[in-house]
C-alpha cells in the first residue's frame, strides 16, 4: 500500500483496538467495521474510517492523477492542534491577490461614457 493512506490507516487500527467492540465484545477488527457493528463505533473511529476510503478511493482516481491525495496528518487532529491554511502559490507568490479595500475617493465610471461596458 503507498505510504499516503498509512498514517491514517494506522491511527484506525489504533482506534479500533480501544474500541469497547474489540476489547469488551471481543470482535475483530473486519467484524467491526461491517454493517451491523459499525454504528457502535466511536465517532473518532467512524471519522477515520470514512478518511481511510476516501484515501484508497483516490489512489484510483483518475480526477486526482496528477496531484495525488491530499496529504493526511492524523497527528495533528488527534493532538487537537489547530489547521493551517494553505494557500495556493504560483511561482513563490499567491496565485490570487486579495481585493483592495476602497476609500470612497475613486473616480466612478459615467455609464453614459462606457457604452455599454
Amino acid at each position: 500500500m503507498p505510504s499516503s493512506c498509512r498514517d491514517i490507516r494506522d491511527a484506525l487500527a489504533q482506534c479500533l483496538q480501544e474500541s469497547d467492540c474489540i476489547m469488551v465484545q471481543r470482535h475483530t477488527p473486519r467484524e467491526c467495521l461491517s454493517a451491523p457493528l459499525v454504528d457502535e463505533l466511536p465517532m473518532k473511529c467512524q471519522q477515520l474510517r470514512k478518511g481511510f476510503s476516501e484515501c484508497k478511493r483516490g489512489l484510483i482516481d483518475m480526477r486526482k492523477r496528477f496531484r495525488g491525495n491530499q496529504p493526511i496528518s492524523v497527528s495533528r487532529e488527534l493532538e487537537g492542534g489547530k489547521s493551517q491554511s494553505h494557500q495556493q502559490l504560483y511561482a513563490g507568490k499567491p496565485a490570487f491577490e486579495t481585493v483592495k479595500e476602497i476609500s470612497g475617493n475613486e473616480v466612478q465610471m459615467d455609464p453614459e461614457k462606457t457604452r455599454g461596458l
